[in-house]
């Protein structure tokens, strides 16, 4: 139980930081030309970096730059592959061949890499980054609910839907997307993960959320510059990055497991 509580903690103050970010009285901008590079302490927080700006305060603005990224990129592809996969699987045919071999055009690709093309080719920017990483992370939601789809669209009760004249959008919204459902909440919970080291890696790269404003990638880039004298420039945004990425793959493993019908109905036998 404490294993699951420890990430679950991490991953709701993340969340609540987020969303609180833009309305708590922070100064992520306000230069301090006295305090720059100072290292954190007990009244200085965090510390400032190379403009004498506030980590603590650039840190939850951050947050809320990774939580808004991961939440829309993860929800765009969701529903897009999820809808995409169950449709041309339920279809089959020609249907089902062309999506295949869409997924198959894209898994050639590294994401990262393609993701990079594409911010590179549209521009830095936050709404770029959801694009670029809502167009690499939607194939595997599609390729899940498609494998889904085919292992549950031959049952009897769909089968009987089918055969008492239900149209097909009832039939996939009523009976096979709540079916296949649990698997691509698990595969969700890991995208969100992957959402945000993406989006730290595009903003390192000068790809991502744009000076002033804050992101965990852009803070770690400025900070290996004063790696020697100033560690706790990129200690501070690193920490957090990892707790969250860590805390989000255990969830993910922990939901998983208690998702799993199979698991729980081995360890509920006595």
């Amino acid at each position: 139980m404490i294993r699951l509580w420890i990430p679950l903690g991490v991953i709701l103050l993340w969340a609540l930081v987020a969303l609180l970010a833009p309305v708590l009285p922070l100064s992520p901008n306000a230069i301090d030309l006295p305090h720059i590079l100072k290292p954190g302490s007990l009244h200085e927080g965090l510390g400032y970096d190379d403009l004498g700006r506030p980590v603590f305060d650039r840190l939850l603005v951050g947050a809320h730059t990774s939580f808004l990224v991961a939440f829309a990129v993860v929800s765009l592809s969701l529903i897009i592959g999820s809808l995409l996969g169950t449709i041309g699987a339920y279809a089959g045919g020609w249907i089902d061949m062309v999506l295949v071999r869409v997924i198959d055009v894209f898994l050639a690709f590294p994401g990262i890499l393609l993701a990079i093309a594409l911010a590179g080719v549209m521009g830095p920017g936050i709404e770029n980054v959801v694009i670029a990483l809502s167009v690499v992370s939607w194939v595997g939601y599609a390729r899940l609910a498609r494998a889904q789809v085919l292992s549950v669209k031959e049952r009897d009760h769909i089968r009987a839907a089918v055969a008492i004249g239900i149209p097909p959008p009832q039939i996939i919204a009523r009976h096979l997307l709540p079916l296949i459902s649990a698997p691509l909440i698990v595969e969700a919970s890991f995208g969100m993960a992957s959402v945000v080291i993406g989006e730290a890696g595009l903003s390192y790269l000068g790809l991502g959320v744009q000076p002033p404003a804050a992101s965990w990638g852009s803070m770690i880039r400025d900070g290996t510059r004063y790696m020697l004298v100033a560690p706790h420039m990129v200690v501070a945004p690193g920490l957090a990055l990892m707790g969250v990425v860590l805390s989000m793959n255990l969830l993910g493993d922990r939901l998983r497991d208690w998702l799993d019908v199979k698991n729980r109905s081995v360890k509920e036998t006595p």
